[in-house]
């Protein structure tokens, strides 16, 4: 598909025909099928499409990337690692989510289509889509749901808890993920009918391209309000930012020196005909901003974190959407050397 050409595709669904671009979520239950992106800060967009109809994601010119520079080099982010186990042992949070932005000069005649056929081809994920928009190109392979929502139905799966093999995965993963389950069932309480909210998978292990996580699944009936009230009460979302979520939202302000953006967002799509939608958390995504190529990627940081174990996680979080993009396998060689410009 063109450069310029208005798109969304997201779970076999390609959506044309763009009518409509609003940062106003009360759009989201008014009438139509949209696609939706909501940055880490809070910046809204809605598009609503005319058609949308089953066919292959559309193909577009992808040459790959050039060299990828950080926000955080290791020995910042090993910084940053020790600086929260400080505030967790001050008791300020239990567990904060420390992010670095990875940036890359964007190809020419780059199309976010062409980017987001090779990630559906090199990294399949559940809730992956792209979007070209006015203003906004994402390209999305993010396997963590943040919020799905079916009638009066919603739930969330945070993952928590990251290794190449499940031989990996440690207590200290388990722990996290727990801490992040209770800090959704409050967020969704704050919505939900009273005794709803319940979980029906807990730190359960789940395989994908290069890794695996650990995965729990929080469900609720909505009580009152559509989705600007779902999104008031629980994003950011809980799983990359930490907990309490307001003492470490402060927190991280501090440790990240740049904007998250779509990274660690809201990602997907709304159907406000059926009361439908699927909004994933914005990890493992691609977007185009100022003539550059930007993808984040963090860990959970505990008192048990080991700094340099969580500097790796971040690295193998990355290596193969960066192999992926760069379309040379330099993003597994930058996973291995640890060694990013700054």
């Amino acid at each position: 598909m063109r450069a310029g050409v208005n798109f969304a595709y997201a779970g076999g669904l390609l959506a044309t025909g763009l009518v409509d671009v609003t940062g106003d979520p009360s759009a989201l239950d008014s009438r139509g099928w949209w696609a939706v992106v909501v940055t880490y800060e809070g910046k809204v967009t809605c598009a609503r499409f005319e058609s949308v109809r089953p066919a292959p994601h559309p193909g577009g010119v992808w040459a790959g990337t050039g060299e990828w520079s950080t926000s955080l080099d290791e020995a910042a982010y090993v910084a940053g690692v020790e600086r929260i186990r400080s505030e967790i042992a001050d008791g300020v949070v239990y567990q904060a989510n420390l992010c670095r932005i990875l940036s890359a000069r964007l190809p020419g005649e780059a199309s976010i289509a062409g980017l987001g056929k090779r990630l559906v081809t090199g990294n399949p994920a559940p809730y992956a889509m792209t979007l070209q928009v006015p203003g906004l190109q994402v390209a999305c392979a993010s396997p963590e749901l943040y919020l799905a929502r079916d009638g009066d139905v919603v739930e969330s799966r945070p993952i928590k808890g990251t290794g190449r093999t499940a031989a990996d995965l440690l207590p200290k993963d388990e722990a996290e993920n727990v801490m992040i389950v209770d800090l959704v069932r409050n967020d969704l309480g704050r919505v939900a009918e009273v005794g709803s909210v319940e979980v029906p998978g807990l730190c359960e292990v789940e395989e994908h391209p290069g890794l695996v996580h650990l995965v729990s699944t929080v469900r609720a009936r909505v009580g009152r309000g559509g989705w600007p009230e779902l999104l008031t009460a629980t994003f950011p979302p809980g799983s990359v930012t930490g907990a309490p979520k307001s003492s470490a939202l402060k927190l991280l302000e501090e440790l990240e020196p740049v904007p998250r953006g779509p990274y660690c967002g809201a990602i997907g799509w709304v159907d406000a005909d059926s009361r439908r939608g699927s909004l994933a958390v914005g990890i493992r995504s691609f977007w185009a901003e100022g003539g550059l190529l930007r993808f984040g990627t963090g860990a959970g940081i505990t008192w048990g974190s080991d700094p340099l174990r969580e500097w790796r996680e971040t690295e193998l979080k990355a290596a193969r959407l960066l192999e992926v993009a760069s379309g040379d396998g330099a993003g597994q060689d930058l996973a291995e050397r640890g060694t990013a410009r700054p």
